[in-house]
Order: C-alpha cells, then structure tokens, then sequence
C-alpha cells in the first residue's frame, strides 16, 4: 500500500507548484506602455496607485506582525511553562507544544503575506487586462486568488505532516503514547489561530475605518463617486480590502483547516487500532490532501466567455464541480486508506460511518454557500426588496437588512444541526471532526474565488483612479460584483467551518478532560452556558465600537483635507493619501486590542478558577450564539452592499433612494468585514485554548481550590 505520509506529501508539494505556477504568470505581465497599449502618463499613474496600495498593505502587515511576533514569543513561553502532564513525564510536554505552536503560527504569517503579496500584484495586472477583454480581466483576477488558495492549502498540509512525523518519531521512541502526542500536535492550530485572530480583528477595523470614512465624506457630504481619486482615504479603502479579506480571511480558513485536523487527530489517537495504523490515524489530513488535486481539476473548469454578462455562475460552479469531484475521490481514499472498523470510546465505528460523516460536512458546506448567496446576492427576492424599501429612507433600509440578516440564518444553522447530528449518530465525536475537515477539504477552491473579489475590487478602484474610461469600469465592476457574491459565499462557508471545527475542538476537549458525558442540568454547566452565549454579544461591540472609533478619526481627517487643501474637489490640489492610511493602520493596532484579550484570556480565567466543567458549558454557549450571530450580520452587510450595487445599476447615483442605501451600507460594513468575521476566531481560539491547556487548568484549579479551602 501507497504510504500515507507520501500521498499527503506529494499533494502539498504539488499545491505549492500550482502557487507557484500562478504567481509566475500573474507577475510576468509587465506594466510597460507596450504591455498596457497606453501612454507613458497612464502606465504612471497605473504604478503609482498600485505601489501605493502595495506600501500601504506591507507596511500594515509588517506593523501587525511586529506585535504579533511579541505576542507569539511570550504566549509559547508560557505554554511551555504551564503545561505540565504527569502522564508524560519522561518529556516536557509544554515545550513540544509551545514549538508546535511557533510553527503553525509562523506558517500562518507567511501565507497571510503571501496572499497580501500576489494580491497587490494582481489587481493592478487585473486592470490592465480589462483594457483587452473582459475574458482576460478574469484570469487574471482568478490566477491570483488561486495563488492564495493553493498557496495556503499546501503550506497547512505540509507543515502540520511534518509537526506530526518529527514529533511522532521523537516522542515515540521515549515511549510517548499516540493521544499524548497528538495532543501536543495540537499547538498547531492554536498557533494558526492566534494568528488569525490579530488578522480578522485589525484587518476588519482597518479596511473598515477606512471604508466608513471614504463613503460618509466622499460619497455623501461631498457627492464624488466611490474610488474616486479627489477622495483623501481612497487608497486606504482599497489597501483595506486586502487586509480584511486576504490575510484575513487566509489565516481563518488556515486556522479551521489546522484545528479541525488537530480535533480529529486528537481523537482519532484515542483509538488503539488508529493508534497503531499511521495510514489510518492520518486519514483526517489524508482528507485535505486529496482535495488539492481535485482543486486542481475544477479551476480547468473557470473559464469565461468573451460576450459574458455574468460572473457569478462560473466562480458558484467552481463550489459545485469540486464538491462533487471530492465526493467521488473521498469514497476511494476512505475505501483504501481508513480500517474497516474500530471504536473510540466505546463508539462501534465502520468505513462507510466515516465516509458519511465526511461527505456529510462536505455538502452541508456547499448548502451553507448557496444559501448565503440567495440571501446576499441582488439576482434574488431578498436583496431586490431590500433596495426597494430604500425609497422609504434610511431607517427602512435599515430594518429590512437586519430582518434579512436575522432570516438567512435559519437554514445555515439547521444545516449545521443536521450534520452534528448525522455524524455524531455515525461515528461519535470522531464524526464531528471528519465532518468539520470534510466541510474545508475543498478549501482550495473556497479560498481562490474568495480572493478573486478583493483583487477585482481594486482592479476597479485602479481603473477609477487611472481615469481609464467608462468601457474598462464596466468590466472591471462586473468582476467586482461577482467578487462580492463570492466573498458572501466565502464569509458563510468560513462560518459554518467555524462552527463545525469549534464542535470538533469541544469533542477533543471532552476527550482530554476525560468527560464521558456533560450534564447540562448541572448548575456549574449551565451556569457557563449563559456566560458562553454572553461573549459572541460582548466581542461583537467590542468590535463594532472599534470600527466606530476609528472611523471617527478617519472622517475628521477627510473632512480637513477637502477643508485645508486647496482644489482637491476641482481636481487641481492632490489628496494626502498616507495620513488617512497611517490612520487605518494605528487605529486597526490600537483597537484591536481588547477583543483579543477577551477571546485568549476568558477560557483560561474560567478554566483556572472555575474548571473545566463550568468552561464545557461556556464553550458550547459561545457556539449556540456565535454561529447565529456570526451568520446573521455577516448576511445583513452583504446584503446591504448588494442592495447599494443594485440601485446604482438599475437608477443610478445620487437620488435619496441612493443615498438610503449608502447608509445602510455603511452600517453593513463593520457587520460583514470586521465582526461576523471575526466571531470565527472567538468559537475556535478558545476552544483550541481549552483543548491546548486542560492539564494547567486541571491542576491550577485544584491548586485554587485548595489555597481557598473549598476542596475539590
């Protein structure tokens, strides 16, 4: 038999290959006067916008990545101090979780930038293709997101195969039992996680700040058109749209991937017969491997047509194509690869129970998708009605967002119900897990259509800005508009994998701590439940107050430029760009602060004081309320945009109509970008926290318990 560790390795050697492939041929269109069939004063303006962006982008990163270096440095000194398993006491197992936390924290880091990188590339190469056919401004838009998509997918398989060899080979030979290493394993995705949290949270803020700022200045005080170059925070709006949704969204998806591997790894290695068939043990990773392939396979199918109209349908097929590609490969991976039977706690598990426990998050995914774009997409009743009462003013437009929002939820969250309960009835807690994995198997193609929107947005925004004309705007907002769409579909896809591998976190977590069972009529557990469904509420005004802040301080500076400046408007006076860009950026570092001290430090604080029943009940109360919450505002601020992007198709700018939809654009920006994106990060950073720390609450509570003298 073909080992597993070769399979797993050639698939995330061939991931990067594409990555590389891509960004070879996204980087070999030159921005020259003979490449772009303009003069040398256009190719000069083409540069200087997009090397603005490219500046501003990197040198948020690298501010960004200066304090979460710090902050990685000191959070695995004190893994490596705290974690103490008398089980393991031949070995440190702190230390060996605190460097599997480096490097999956690391690796997240690289892939945020990577993507950050080829974004800033590509949107400019996207404009200057839309000068030739709308055909070629998709590939282009397109090769780059999947620059990201293969890129991240490879550097998360690979690095996670190889934390688990080297300390398998280590660990084993000083009689280091397999749950016990998997357990360190799982400093892996804490690693990728922390990383995340820092890029949802001040990524949304940043790009957000920036945003509110540009469109309540520009677009309705002043009344010039998005993009447009007179707006001081133009270049700030469009540096935040790969700061938001390209690293951000990159380290939340790399995230899920490494947690939901590292839940089923942690389970699976609880089972004496996976325990001993490392073909079988690694079958979670095995999962996500194979779907680099088939990935692969489906962007042969991304092709647009010179006449096209619409978008949508080509990247929507992408989901489809690969969701059913993957079935067909995961019945033979899960045919040769997984035993016939076996048992985690006392749970009778067969072949066929994982393959539908596998498949059952795979599809429910998809639905999660397409229901986000029936729901988000102006093709369909709920987004057309949400413009139409836009006539009644801003307050109706308002009310009705937040009904859709409040409404799109319901179906994503029966999904969600449907796969726990399936996957549980098949294959236990080991089931949650595969359903989380096989949700984000086809990540690849997730991330690669999810990139394209940011990419296209900025192609458009470079366009504006360049003065291209009507003809190239035209093209490059029918890219931005599918670019939207897909960006919904991506927020709700990365939401329900959120979700599903905080469940499959939770599972581990039970494993670890050795609960058999919950009782939530225990007044410890449902006690925490009402704390847990209390912090998605919490961390959500936190995060809005955030954006509210920040934007604040960009509005006032908009408004002193067009006040101070001479001829901005007329178009004679030129905007000072990087003071609203360094604004984004301090703002975006100052505040995201305090959301992030509530996510690390609440499971720890309730863990140690309270111990790990009462954190049980507040890790599955965040759930309840996090995928509801998540789900729902995420849908309102799409729809909202999408509401917005109708009216000025159809009525055009400028009316009342309009301007009510502006606003509740406005309000949908933070709900969209920065906090239901985000609740991501709280439902699974603090379930890996408590799956990384069970031994140091364990004993730091019988410690507290008796310095108190209540007992145990």
């Amino acid at each position: 038999m073909v080992s597993v560790v070769m399979l797993i390795s050639v698939c995330a050697i061939l991931a990067l290959a594409v990555s590389a492939f891509f960004a070879i041929k996204v980087n070999s269109v030159k921005i020259t006067t003979a490449e772009v069939g303009a003069s040398e004063e256009v190719v000069a303006r083409l540069r200087e916008i997009s090397g603005a962006i490219a500046e501003g982008a990197m040198a948020f990163l690298a501010q960004e990545y200066k304090f979460v270096g710090i902050f990685v440095v000191a959070f695995a000194v004190v893994i490596a101090i705290t974690l103490d398993n008398p089980e393991t006491a031949n070995v440190n197992e702190g230390l060996f979780s605190a460097a599997a936390f480096v490097i999956g924290a690391f690796i997240s880091s690289v892939c945020a930038f990577l993507g950050m990188k080829i974004a800033t590339v590509g949107n400019v190469r996207t404009t200057v293709a839309a000068r030739r056919s709308i055909t070629e401004a998709f590939k282009m838009a397109f090769h780059s997101g999947a620059v990201m998509g293969f890129g991240l997918t490879g550097l998360a398989v690979l690095g996670l195969l190889i934390v688990v060899v080297v300390f398998d080979n280590i660990l084993s030979a000083a009689g280091i039992e397999k749950h016990y290493i998997m357990e360190m394993v799982a400093g892996f995705g804490l690693g990728g996680s922390t990383v995340a949290l820092f890029g949802r949270v001040g990524g949304g803020i940043y790009t957000k700040a920036a945003d509110v700022g540009a469109d309540l200045v520009g677009k309705i005080e002043a009344g010039i058109p998005e993009d447009d170059p007179r707006n001081p925070a133009v270049i700030a709006d469009n540096v935040g749209d790969n700061v938001g949704d390209i690293a951000g969204m990159g380290a939340d998806l790399f995230g899920s991937c490494a947690e939901a591997t590292c839940a089923a790894l942690v389970i699976g290695a609880t089972s004496a017969a996976l325990a001993q068939d490392m073909n079988a043990l690694l079958y979670p990773l095995l999962i996500s491997a194979v779907g680099i392939p088939v990935c692969l396979i489906t962007a042969f199918f991304a092709r647009l047509k010179p006449d096209a109209t619409q978008v949508e349908p080509v990247l929507r097929g992408q989901l489809l194509i690969s969701t059913a590609l993957m079935s067909v490969a995961l019945y033979f991976v899960t045919k040769n690869f997984m035993l016939d039977s076996f048992s985690i706690g006392g749970v009778e598990i067969t072949n066929n129970k994982v393959l539908f426990s596998v498949l059952s998050g795979l599809w429910s995914g998809m639905l999660i998708g397409y229901m986000t774009e029936i729901y988000t997409s102006h093709q369909y009743k709920h987004v057309r009605r949400l413009a139409a009462a836009s006539d009644k003013g801003p307050a109706i437009n308002i009310i009705y967002g937040l009904s859709l929002g409040y409404e799109s939820a319901v179906v994503p969250v029966l999904a969600v119900a449907a796969t726990v309960y399936a996957s549980w009835t098949m294959a236990g807690m080991y089931g949650i897990a595969l359903s989380a994995i096989g949700m984000i198997s086809t990540i690849a193609t997730g991330l690669t259509i999810d990139a394209f929107g940011p990419v296209a947005d900025n192609a458009g925004g470079i366009a504006e800005m360049s003065h291209l004309g009507k003809e190239i705007r035209d093209r490059t907002d029918l890219l931005d508009a599918a670019g939207n769409t897909t960006a919904a579909i991506g927020k709700g896809f990365a939401i329900g994998s959120a979700v599903l591998t905080a469940l499959a976190l939770f599972a581990a977590f039970l494993t670890r701590a050795h609960f058999e069972a919950l009782n939530l009529l225990s007044p410890t557990v449902f006690a925490g439940l009402f704390v847990g469904g209390v912090l998605p509420f919490l961390f959500t005004a936190q995060t809005m107050l955030a954006v509210g802040r920040a934007a604040e301080g960009m509005i006032h500076e908009v408004r002193r430029q067009f006040r101070e400046i001479p001829g901005i408007l007329e178009g004679t006076g030129r905007p000072d760009y990087r003071a609203c860009v360094a604004i984004s950026t301090n703002s975006a570092l100052k505040e995201m602060i305090a959301p992030a001290i509530l996510v690390i430090f609440s499971p720890i604080v309730v863990g140690v004081v309270f111990g790990v029943e009462a954190l049980a009940g507040v890790l599955a109360g965040s759930m309840i309320t996090g995928i509801v919450m998540a789900l729902s505002t995420s849908n309102s601020g799409g729809g909202w945009d999408n509401a917005k992007k109708y009216i000025e198709k159809h009525e055009g700018k400028g009316t009342d109509k309009h301007k009510a939809a502006v606003v509740g654009d406005t309000v949908g920006d933070p709900f969209k970008d920065t906090s239901g994106p985000s609740l991501n990060i709280l439902m699974k950073l603090m379930a890996i926290i408590s799956l990384v720390f069970v031994p140091f609450f364990q004993t730091g509570h019988s410690w507290l318990m008796g310095i108190l003298g209540l007992g145990q």
